[in-house]
């Protein structure tokens, strides 16, 4: 329901000067921030990497790699998303390169090595489902504009239910190497109300070949 998938701060309408191409079609939407204070306390360094990144979108972004999103820019990216819940573990399931993640209840132990999605913690706070992340390997982005953290980020989402059909989302990142202080963002999310409705798969791999190999990728079409 917002456009932090394009980027987490507030951002006016942009035109994609290298795709005019496509028109309005690759123009950016407006949004308004969803960080609570309005814009990401970047570390002075970590601010230049990311104009390093927006300078260079889309070529080095993850996502145009067709790589796992990463914690939390799975949760609003622009593609729906499932939650599948139990007696015991719960299960998040993305169309986005077929990702899921489980979200252990009981089991505490550290993941041996960092991963695309990190692994996730659950408990319950009354009503509120609280999960933390870590190890995370610090490749992922956070949106399009080149907002990023490092293996060392912590993630703590709240869900808290607000009707029926939506969930008030926060999520705390705390990250020494990359930000000032820990901050929040915070949105809603939104039931899909079609019964009929299911995820679609989107294998993105064969999408990604030519932007991968380039010159090699040319070559074997020949």
């Amino acid at each position: 329901m917002n456009t932090a998938y394009w980027s987490l701060e507030g951002h006016s309408a942009e035109a994609l000067n290298d795709f005019w191409q496509l028109g309005a079609i690759a123009a950016i939407p407006a949004g308004q921030s969803v960080v609570r204070g309005g814009t990401i306390p970047y570390k002075p360094e970590a601010l230049a990497k990311r104009d390093e990144h927006r300078a260079k979108w889309p070529a080095t972004d993850p996502e145009a790699k067709c790589y796992m999103l990463g914690v939390p820019r799975v949760t609003y990216h622009d593609m729906p998303f499932q939650i599948f819940q139990a007696e015991g573990d719960l299960l998040m399931v993305y169309p986005f390169a077929a990702a899921n993640r489980v979200i252990y209840m009981t089991d505490r132990t550290e993941l041996p090595v960092d991963s695309w999605m990190g692994k996730s913690y659950g408990s319950w706070d009354n009503d509120v489902l609280a999960i933390t992340t870590k190890w995370q390997n610090g490749q992922s982005w956070l949106d399009r504009a080149g907002n990023h953290a490092s293996s060392a980020l912590k993630v703590v989402e709240r869900y808290t239910l607000a009707g029926p059909d939506a969930i008030d989302y926060s999520a705390t990142l705390e990250d020494p190497e990359t930000f000032s202080r820990p901050w929040t963002m915070r949105f809603r999310l939104v039931r899909n109300p079609n019964p009929a409705q299911h995820l679609m798969e989107f294998k993105c791999v064969p999408f990604t070949e030519q932007l991968l190999y380039g010159e090699f990728y040319k070559q074997a079409r020949e």
